[in-house]
């Protein structure tokens, strides 16, 4: 059942439009034609921007629909993968729009997952000074978190998606159908995120989760589950967004679990560990501090991991850098959230209820990552 989710803001609002098997009206939704109109009407060029999988998957339709709604619409493929989302491929992605003369008043369409999304909406952001931008997302983790909100970048040797802006898109488009050719690794990456809004936002989302008897693979989630799935978690990204679109307050409660996610990735080279997965790791830490620090009840952080562990996700450190516990430590420094030094935590208090937190000595990290190797 098609449905939409608006994200209010000051400057830009949007919707998130839900339209299961809904891909071929991708340029009809782009018109204004097929649901609530667009701000303003969209130029008549488009850049599809997408990766080789996913177009083979997907690209004809999209095209097909574009073309059909009458944009003068071309591709560019970049490589898929975390450890392409560099600075170089925004620039592969500025040669398409020399070549194909995109104008002000074209838009930029990310066909994929949350590195396609991020790379796009940069690249959107800083041509021609900003040109429109819409998200049609692939893969869980784009669908319930990376396609929403407007954070678009690429990542430095340093960290993970230091160079960047925020950008919002005209328009998301979710498609539900296209998860049926996720693979199911990708899949319980995206559902890392969504235990995430189960923790910081919907205890009602994870109750559900948590009736469902497995969660490792689409195949075993009802229709009625997904679509709550999609829906509870775009609409807390949603509201958190529009109650906050710069990270200025609230809106860092979406870090959940990524503080030391974000380090674990960077440690092991985005190799060898999703983001998802390394999410779920940050999750395991963040809930164990809240335990050692008093903010939450044993009782609560086995829930979450029994949550983790029936999606198959990981609940410990990968073995290539568990006993790396201070190269860690050190890496949290270069985490977007530090504030005069301080690196800034969100534990949990309850599920359902975080809180954003700076007072987390160093030797409680390191006693919580000692405990995590496998």
């Amino acid at each position: 059942m098609q449905s939409t989710i608006p994200v209010q803001l000051p400057q830009q609002s949007y919707n998130i439009a839900l339209q299961p098997g809904g891909l071929d009206q991708l340029g009809a939704w782009m018109t204004g034609n097929a649901g609530p109109g667009l701000e303003k009407p969209l130029g008549k060029k488009v850049l599809l921007v997408s990766n080789a999988e996913i177009f083979e998957h997907y690209g004809d339709r999209a095209l097909a629909s574009l073309s059909a709604a009458g944009f003068d619409v071309a591709q560019h493929l970049i490589p898929a993968g975390e450890e392409h989302k560099h600075l170089g491929s925004i620039q592969a992605i500025y040669d398409s729009a020399i070549a194909h003369r995109l104008e002000r008043s074209s838009t930029m369409v990310a066909l994929g997952g949350g590195v396609v999304g991020d790379m796009t909406g940069f690249a959107a952001s800083s041509w021609l000074r900003g040109i429109n931008f819409v998200q049609v997302p692939t893969t869980v983790l784009a669908m319930v978190d990376a396609s929403i909100g407007g954070k678009t970048g690429v990542n430095h040797p340093g960290g993970k998606n230091l160079i960047g802006a925020f950008y919002q898109p005209k328009l998301v488009f979710i498609d539900p159908a296209t998860l049926k050719t996720l693979a199911p690794r990708e899949f319980r990456a995206g559902m890392a995120e969504v235990i995430k809004y189960g923790i910081i936002w919907s205890k009602p989302l994870f109750e559900a989760l948590e009736a469902s008897p497995r969660l490792d693979d689409l195949s075993h989630i009802s229709d009625a589950l997904l679509s709550q799935i999609l829906s509870e978690s775009c609409g807390a990204k949603a509201e958190v967004v529009s109650q906050d679109e710069r990270e200025g307050g609230i809106r860092a409660i979406l870090n959940y679990g990524h503080t030391i996610g974000h380090a674990v990735e960077n440690l092991m080279q985005y190799k060898g560990v999703n983001h998802g997965e390394a999410v779920a790791i940050g999750m395991v830490a963040a809930g164990a501090l809240g335990v050692k620090l008093g903010l939450w009840e044993q009782a609560s952080q086995d829930r979450q991991v029994a949550l983790i562990e029936k999606t198959g996700l990981p609940t410990q450190l990968p073995t290539a850098i568990a006993e790396q516990r201070a190269e860690i430590v050190a890496a949290l420094q270069n985490d977007k959230k530090v504030r005069a030094g301080k690196v800034r935590f969100v534990l949990p208090e309850a599920i359902g209820k975080v809180i954003i937190t700076d007072e987390v000595p160093a030797e409680t990290i390191h006693e919580v990552l000692a405990a995590m190797m496998n």
